[in-house]
């Protein structure tokens, strides 16, 4: 059943540390099943306080979503994002086919 990560970003306090996310968090992809589905585009917020924007990361599986925020390489990368400003992050199991 695939998954799905959201990242929520509500506010950036730290821009350079959120350049040295960007610079880092490729070497991350590597060997992951990650399929980007929407990277802090155009947004409306409908519910809730405002945000400054949001990503949707798709995996195969809930273990994959997983494995891919807790390895190593992306670990190295995310401690940075999160010095550089205010996130939510959500790993969130799909529906099966049947059930859609």
């Amino acid at each position: 059943m695939s998954a799905y990560i959201i990242f929520i970003r509500e506010a950036t306090f730290n821009p350079s540390e959120l350049e040295q996310y960007s610079l880092k968090a490729p070497a991350g992809l590597s060997g992951h099943p990650i399929k980007p589905l929407a990277m802090y585009g155009t947004h409306e917020v409908i519910e809730g306080p405002r945000i400054e924007g949001a990503a949707l990361l798709e995996f195969p599986s809930f273990e994959a979503a997983k494995a891919w925020y807790y390895s190593p390489a992306y670990q190295d990368a995310v401690k940075h994002r999160l010095r550089g400003g205010t996130y939510r992050g959500i790993i969130i199991e799909g529906l099966a086919e049947q059930a859609i």
